[in-house]
């Protein structure tokens, strides 16, 4: 593992003053969130941001003439606009506003799985979330399609040369993590992209913690779809998005019916309004997603090379603090991985380590991280995971290893 310094650009001060959360006490003891990889906190930018919608803007998007309706539509798709950027999309229009990444995939599934003959095959991984999963095993149910799966390494990478076997005349999709929410695990996406367009497949790109981690350029990473979800990213949960390459949207029929997706409506016929709005039925999360664009513009005012060096830096700090435990077992050793750690300790549940380091006012997550076909690949039912943000200090990795000592000989 390469050694990663704190970085010095990062004013950690200036920054954890923002997130009015951080300056809770639990148990007595001030909060270490360090739970990251399951939902980050939000900073005053993010929470004013929604607040003001409800205080001074509300008012349903699109279609209305008023004044209110007319600033909200404009924030709202603003925001549209600000994730385009973010994520290095060509035009706005690309990018379908969801609930999160679960309903992005869900969307894909439900709209590019409507052309899947029996015996077309789906790829997926080992370490994949449930949610890039089970919309999948649904469409393989309704379709008649194979869903194939990836194996993982030891040390917690793709096995590629299996992947690569993988591929068929067959192959319709892949569709992997870019960044694994267990392991840390960074994959080689524009491998994957060049291996799904080499066998005429398209690819999809589960970007739930790389676009928190990573910079993502989906351009220059070739997908066909990437998905991601705002509450990782210091935003509110309930909004996220789909990123669609080239005129993968005018192709792709509606998944769900209603209000805002549609251009006329006859009694025997409808017709779908312009993309991307054909995606978006029903009243969407308003204020939720200009929240969403109010933490992008927020996390753009840092430099994305010094987040990843400072995350990598207290990744770096964290491991070398847990290899020093007797009995543990560190899950995932990847030479490209993000600042995710989970263990295990023999002899103690992740659960109660869990439970117990809260008393401690550490809090992380215990279980199989929505990850069961991972966890049996490596033959434990639960990990504890530690997962770092731009608020986290050395100080806060200090204080979890000493906390995660102590439950230890508490339990053993």
């Amino acid at each position: 593992m390469n050694h990663h310094a704190p970085n010095p650009k990062l004013d950690l001060a200036a920054i954890r003053a923002q997130f009015p959360i951080l300056s809770r006490e639990i148990n007595g003891n001030p909060l270490i969130y360090i739970d990251n990889a399951a939902s980050a906190q939000k900073p005053e930018a993010v929470i004013d941001a929604v607040a003001n919608v409800y205080r001074q803007s509300y008012a349903n998007v699109h279609r209305g003439l008023h004044t209110l309706a007319n600033e909200a539509t404009e924030a709202f798709e603003g925001a549209r606009g600000k994730i385009a950027n973010f994520l290095g999309a060509e035009r706005a229009d690309q990018i379908v506003l969801a609930r999160g990444a679960t309903e992005a995939i869900n969307l894909v599934a439900n709209t590019f799985g409507q052309d899947l003959k029996p015996g077309d095959e789906i790829v997926i991984s080992q370490m994949e979330h449930h949610s890039n999963i089970i919309p999948w095993q649904l469409l393989a149910e309704r379709s008649g399609a194979v869903v194939k799966w990836c194996p993982v390494t030891e040390t917690g990478e793709l096995d590629y040369d299996a992947l690569t076997a993988l591929m068929s005349a067959k192959t319709r999709l892949i569709a992997i993590a870019h960044m694994s929410n267990v392991l840390g695990t960074v994959n080689n996406a524009q491998r994957i992209v060049q291996l799904g367009h080499d066998n005429r497949a398209a690819v999809l790109l589960d970007g739930s913690q790389s676009a928190v981690h990573l910079p993502v350029d989906v351009t220059e990473l070739g997908c066909d779809f990437f998905v991601f979800t705002g509450h990782k990213l210091y935003g509110p949960s309930g909004a996220g998005a789909l990123y669609a390459a080239g005129d993968w949207l005018d192709r792709l029929s509606p998944w769900q019916g209603g209000g805002e997706m549609i251009a006329d409506v006859f009694e025997d016929s409808s017709t779908w309004a312009d993309v991307p709005h054909k995606f978006e039925a029903g009243t969407p999360a308003i204020a939720d997603v200009i929240g969403l664009g109010a933490a992008i513009d927020w996390v753009m005012q840092f430099d994305r090379a010094s987040v990843v060096e400072h995350e990598l830096a207290l990744l770096d700090r964290a491991t070398r603090g847990v290899a020093e435990i007797d009995g543990l077992k560190l899950i995932g050793n990847a030479q490209d991985k993000g600042a995710i750690l989970s263990f295990a300790i023999d002899g103690a549940h992740a659960h109660d380590l869990a439970q117990l380091m809260d008393k401690y006012g550490v809090a992380v997550r215990a279980g199989h991280h929505c990850a069961q076909p991972l966890m049996r690949r490596f033959g434990v039912d639960s990990t504890v995971r530690a997962s770092f943000a731009i608020y986290n200090t050395e100080a806060d990795v200090d204080v979890f290893i000493e906390a995660l000592n102590k439950a230890k000989s508490f339990l053993i």
